[in-house]
């Protein structure tokens, strides 16, 4: 039933697309903006939609007649771009840049639960159990809540060079990920 070694496999995967460390310099301009982030909010908000997502996902893609392997190919493909965005400094994922609506939109939706790791989700439940699906994410919305509330503190302590350096290193774990994901669900 649960596996240690899908589950911190299934929390690094979802870690590094969910990429909250990356986000720290987006997060800290949205504080700006919004005056206050309510990191609670965020996390509840975000871990709903990755859970449900996780729980209804799998019919309602069998609603429009697509395969969990079709679906994982497909979410490998978003990942790779998304591990190439982290390398090479490109955006081809734009976010909504009005900040007014708090926390739950952009930070909850689509910053954290976004279009990658949604997708990463369902690629996820084509090679590892739902439980420790289910576990992963819970350990991840326990790392989003940790950072949120400690937005200010991790932003001095990694400075803008330490930042970057993560999210290179955290696009080429993603670009590797794509890659297993995808070899793995393909019939050739």
């Amino acid at each position: 039933m649960f596996s240690i070694d899908q589950i911190l496999a299934i929390t690094f995967t979802l870690f590094a697309v969910i990429d909250i460390v990356g986000s720290i310099p987006v997060l800290v301009s949205l504080k700006e903006k919004l005056g206050h982030i309510d990191a609670g909010k965020a996390t509840l908000a975000s871990g709903f939609l990755m859970i449900l997502f996780l729980l209804v996902g799998e019919p309602f893609l069998k609603l429009l007649s697509v395969d969990v392997h079709s679906f994982a190919v497909a979410g490998s493909i978003v990942i790779f771009v998304i591990g190439l965005e982290m390398i090479l400094g490109l955006e081809f994922f734009k976010t909504d840049p009005d900040a007014k609506a708090g926390s739950v939109v952009p930070i909850a939706f689509p910053l954290i639960a976004g279009s990658g790791t949604l997708t990463t989700i369902m690629s996820l439940k084509a090679n590892f159990g739902q439980y420790n699906i289910l576990a992963g994410i819970c350990l991840n919305l326990v790392i989003i809540y940790l950072v949120l509330r400690s937005l200010n503190y991790i932003e001095r302590m990694l400075g803008k060079a330490g930042l970057m350096v993560l999210r290179k290193f955290f696009g080429v774990i993603l670009l590797a990920i794509a890659v297993k994901i995808f070899k793995s669900n393909i019939n050739l």
